[in-house]
């Protein structure tokens, strides 16, 4: 069972223009998870958690459509295993078995499945700490 709502995820293409729209709606920056095609910058509102995820692709100049500008939902949960277990009862598989993001043993274990209208969701296990990579 979920215990935690943690972010949503939208991939844009010029970052700063991004940042700047939501800042104007009062979300803060509060880190950053670099990986090798792409980074990932985290907001939240004041006083609240880090629920807004920006990806930014490396080399990205198209504009995205909203088909794949969508990307995730993240909830944190307490067993990762047996809440597949469960979903499996249903019928609902992960999109691949449980692993560390990147290969990076420092981050928690996650997963894909999808809602009944194919949403993505991440499932991470136990808790998640914003990153907080340097720059590149």
């Amino acid at each position: 069972m979920a215990s935690t709502f943690v972010h949503t995820c939208v991939r844009v293409r010029d970052p700063e223009a991004s940042l700047r729209f939501y800042e104007k709606l009062g979300f803060e920056r509060r880190g950053r998870l670099n990986f090798d095609t792409a980074y990932n910058l985290y907001l939240g509102l004041p006083g609240g958690g880090d629920v807004l995820e920006l990806t930014v692709n490396d080399g990205r100049t198209e504009p995205y459509d909203l088909g794949d500008g969508y990307n995730h939902l993240a909830i944190t949960v307490d067993d990762l295993d047996g809440l597949l277990a469960a979903l499996a009862e249903d019928g609902i598989e992960p999109e691949k078995p449980p692993y560390h993001p990147g290969g990076r043993e420092d981050l928690p274990r996650i997963c894909f499945v999808a809602d009944p209208d194919g949403y993505r969701i991440e499932l991470i296990e136990g808790r998640f700490d914003t990153p907080q990579d340097p720059d590149r």
